[in-house]
């Protein structure tokens, strides 16, 4: 039986935690700082969680997750 290949744009988009969650990173974080306030700039360089009802989906995207 073959190896199950990684989808490389999940596995740069997405990370396991050492529970099973799926971690990402926010969005809006790539263009436009200047119209952006600090504070929010500061809130979208922390992580954020998948949703648990597309956990399963994201999950089946990776090979070790």
């Amino acid at each position: 039986m073959p190896k199950m290949k990684t989808k490389k744009a999940a596995s740069k988009r997405f990370r396991i935690t050492g529970k099973g969650r799926v971690r990402r990173p926010k969005a809006g974080g790539n263009h436009g700082m200047q119209e952006k306030s600090r504070k929010r700039l500061r809130r979208l360089r922390q992580n954020d969680m998948v949703h648990g009802s597309m956990e399963k989906r994201a999950k089946r995207l990776l090979p070790y997750g």
